[in-house]
């Protein structure tokens, strides 16, 4: 394997070649995965809907589109979401060819582990948003309709939203794992964390009032889960982290 000297060593224009080449593969590998998940579009589109459908009255559970090429515009991004997703391990895995040399190889130890947790919580945290969330919240929403008042809802807004949501969840979940990362460096431990307890309910509210629809339920819902996972970050840097300095000086003066 390339050494940081060798690294050194490699013109720019290099590794601007070897960032192009990383590149193109990587397009390519979403491509094949668009050109599979487009020949799935239909079950795609019935799977990504089928929370709100499932929600809404009998008789009713259809989505809507009002312009001509929205469906066949919304297959198609379906198709390349669901493309990138399926390529996602080919993708990082050109990533960690390209920056791998660059490191030591205690830090290519840690890396691995590291990029194979923050794809597993994201994956975690979009299947809490389908799963769970989403069940709930659009229940809440649809139990609004009436003898008056009928949910019609857009198929384009609606996917909007669901992405936008589980996004957010996908991000929100890697919380754990920036505090196991920022405790192992040493720049918080878990008595910092704890005694932030109260300023970070109150960032983690209005990150889900930023974040979400302006309704109390929906901010709710991610609010929740930031608050647990909140409890977890303090305990994985309690046990993953580095001591504070004063339970060091501590232990050292028991000694």
């Amino acid at each position: 394997m390339t050494t940081l000297s060798d690294m050194a060593k490699i013109p720019l224009t290099g590794h601007l070649v070897e960032l192009r080449k990383r590149l193109v593969r990587s397009l390519l590998a979403a491509g094949i995965g668009f050109g599979i998940a487009y020949s799935f579009s239909d079950r795609l589109l019935r799977f990504f809907t089928a929370p709100l459908v499932h929600a809404l009255p009998p008789g009713q559970q259809k989505l809507m589109y009002t312009g001509l090429a929205e469906a066949f515009m919304v297959q198609l991004k379906v198709s390349m979401m669901t493309g990138v997703f399926l390529a996602m391990p080919f993708i990082f895995y050109q990533v960690w060819l390209f920056i791998a040399p660059g490191l030591y190889k205690t830090e290519q130890k840690a890396a691995l582990p590291v990029v194979t947790a923050a794809c597993l919580l994201f994956t975690a945290g979009i299947s809490f948003a389908y799963y769970v969330v989403f069940p709930f919240g659009f229940r809440f929403f649809v139990s609004y309709s009436s003898d008056y008042l009928m949910l019609l809802p857009s198929l384009k807004e609606y996917l909007e939203f669901a992405w936008r949501f589980m996004l957010m969840f996908g991000i929100v979940f890697q919380l754990p794992l920036v505090s196991y990362i920022l405790s192992r460096i040493g720049i918080v431990n878990y008595k910092m964390l704890s005694q932030a307890r109260r300023y970070a309910i109150v960032a983690i509210f209005i990150v889900a009032a930023i974040f979400t629809p302006p309704d109390v339920f929906s901010q709710m819902m991610m609010a929740a889960p930031l608050l647990i996972l909140y409890e977890i970050s303090i305990w994985v840097a309690y046990f993953f982290g580095k001591a504070p300095a004063k339970d060091v000086a501590e232990v050292t003066e028991e000694t």
